[in-house]
């Protein structure tokens, strides 16, 4: 049986209780997300205008879209705003784009394991892959829970 959003959005939130693991993952989670899509958008895909960061963002998108249409949509924005970042931070920068996200991503993700062991609880992705795509995805429900907006698509 396939999780629902739910219960995917449950079994990561069991690992995510403590205020600074939260915090740490509220400011790190999307950090990574960036370095992530920065350094795949180096990796040109031969013959297409597309690069490793559009097919990261079209699968991300495609496992969204089973789980929740509106959490979907709402990733639309921060997917935008980071390519967004991705292209003026080559335009506008002098350091590569390779040295910034590789270092933002070893920062975050050292700040990641720091939150995981004062929440005394392994990271989910030691169970699951998938749980490095709901990280994104569980910071865009707490927001809709905050605003109190149904995520859930209707049945």
């Amino acid at each position: 049986m396939s999780k629902n959003i739910d219960d995917w959005l449950n079994a990561y939130n069991v690992c995510h209780q403590h205020p600074q693991n939260k915090l740490i993952h509220y400011i790190c989670v999307p950090a990574i997300a960036w370095s992530a899509l920065a350094l795949l958008w180096l990796v040109a895909i031969p013959y297409t205008p597309l690069t490793g960061a559009h097919v990261l963002l079209g699968f991300s998108f495609g496992f969204y879209l089973h789980l929740s249409l509106r959490l979907t949509l709402a990733m639309i924005l921060p997917a935008v705003l980071m390519m967004a970042s991705i292209v003026a931070h080559q335009q506008f920068l002098p350091i590569p784009l390779w040295v910034s996200a590789t270092g933002v991503f070893i920062v975050a993700w050292i700040f990641q394991f720091i939150g995981h062991h004062i929440e005394g609880k392994k990271p989910s992705f030691f169970e699951d892959l998938q749980y490095l795509l709901i990280g994104p995805l569980w910071i865009v429900a707490f927001v809709f829970k905050k605003w109190n907006v149904p995520y859930q698509d209707a049945k």
